[in-house]
C-alpha cells in the first residue's frame, strides 16, 4: 500500500511540473491545437502523461481513497514553478492559498479510514458515474461562457476535475481487479479511459490559457479526489469516517481549504506574454501640401459668396 503511494507521491510531482510548463505555453499561444507546435507544451505533456501513467500504477497497488489526495500536496511545488516559468517570484498570497488548500484537503482526506478493498463496478453503475459527470462538466462548460476572469478559470477546472476523477476511478477499477489476468483489460472501461482523459486535457488548457494557475490548478487537484473518493465510497466499497469526532476537523480543513481557493481566486492572472487579437490600424487622413513653387488654388464663385448671401 505504501508503495503504491510513494509511487503516486512521485507521478505527483511530475504532473505539476508537466502542469505549469502546459499553462506557460497555453497563456502565450491560447487553448488550440497550435500548442502542438509547442516543443515546451508537448514536453510538458510528455511529463505529464509520464506522471499520469504512475498514477495508474498506484492506483493498482492502493485504495483510491488513498492515492487521490497525495496528488494536492503538489499544489505547493507547481504554482512557484509556474510563476518562474513567467519570470516573477510567487507572491507571498499565492504561497499561503496554495498551503492552505493543499493542507485543508489532506486534513479531509486523513479523516477518511484506509483499507484496501477490491474494486468492483457494474455497467450500469459505470453509465450512472458517467452521466454525472457528464452533467456537471456541461453545467460548468455553460457557466464559464457567461464568467471571465478567475471565475472562468474556477469554473473550467471543475468541470476538468470531474472528467479526471472519472479517469481515476475506471482506472481503479481496470487496475485493481486485474489480479495478474491481462485478458480482463478487453473491457470497455479500457476504451474509456483515454476518451474521458482527451476531454479532462482539452477543459484544463482552457483553464489554464485565462491565466489564473493557482486558482485552475487549485480546482482541478480538489474536485479530482473528492469527485474519487464519493465514487470510492458510494460506488466501490471503501469506507466512509464515522463518528461525532470527526465532524469538527472537518469542518476546519474545509475551511481552510475554502480560504485558500478565494486566496488563489484574487491573484492577479499571469497575462504578460498572453496571446491578444490585433486591431486594425485605422489610416488618418493626412492634408495635402503645395508643392514650392506653385500657385495655390483659388477658391470657385461660390465659396466667395459673402457669408449674408450663403
Amino acid at each position: 500500500m505504501w508503495v503504491g503511494v510513494s509511487i503516486a507521491l512521485v507521478g505527483a510531482l511530475g504532473y505539476a511540473a508537466g502542469a505549469a510548463l502546459q499553462q506557460y505555453e497555453a497563456v502565450r499561444a491560447g487553448a488550440s491545437l497550435k500548442l502542438v507546435r509547442r516543443p515546451r507544451w508537448v514536453v510538458g505533456g510528455i511529463i505529464g502523461l509520464l506522471g499520469a501513467g504512475m498514477h495508474a500504477v498506484a492506483l493498482a497497488l492502493a485504495p483510491l481513497v488513498l492515492v487521490q489526495p497525495v496528488s494536492v500536496a503538489t499544489l505547493v511545488f507547481a504554482v512557484p514553478l509556474a510563476a518562474a516559468l513567467h519570470g516573477r517570484r510567487p507572491s507571498k498570497e499565492e504561497i499561503l492559498g496554495s498551503v492552505a488548500v493543499a493542507a485543508g484537503l489532506l486534513g479531509l482526506m486523513l479523516l477518511i479510514p484506509h483499507s484496501d478493498v477490491r474494486p468492483v463496478m457494474s455497467t450500469p453503475e459505470a453509465l450512472g458515474f458517467l452521466a454525472c459527470v457528464a452533467l456537471v462538466a456541461g453545467v460548468c462548460e455553460l457557466a464559464a461562457r457567461r464568467a471571465s476572469g478567475s471565475g472562468k478559470a474556477l469554473l473550467l477546472s471543475v468541470g476538468a476535475g470531474a472528467v479526471t476523477a472519472s479517469v481515476s476511478t475506471l482506472v481503479r477499477v481496470v487496475g485493481g481487479g486485474l489480479d495478474g489476468d491481462l485478458s480482463r483489460l478487453l473491457h470497455w472501461f479500457t476504451v474509456a479511459i483515454p476518451i474521458l482523459l482527451v476531454c479532462a486535457i482539452i477543459l484544463l488548457q482552457r483553464s489554464y490559457a485565462i491565466g489564473h494557475f493557482g486558482i485552475a490548478y487549485a480546482g482541478v487537484q480538489v474536485v479530482d479526489p473528492i469527485t474519487s473518493v464519493l465514487a470510492g465510497t458510494i460506488l466501490l466499497g471503501e469506507p466512509v469516517p464515522s463518528g461525532v469526532g470527526n465532524v469538527i476537523p472537518a469542518l476546519a480543513a474545509a475551511a481552510v481549504l475554502i480560504a485558500g481557493t478565494i486566496t488563489l481566486s484574487r491573484l492577479t492572472p499571469d497575462t504578460t506574454h498572453a496571446v491578444t487579437t490585433p486591431h486594425p490600424e485605422i489610416p488618418v487622413p493626412i492634408p495635402a501640401q503645395p508643392i514650392a513653387g506653385t500657385i495655390p488654388a483659388q477658391p470657385s464663385s461660390d465659396e466667395q459668396l459673402s457669408p449674408s448671401r450663403r
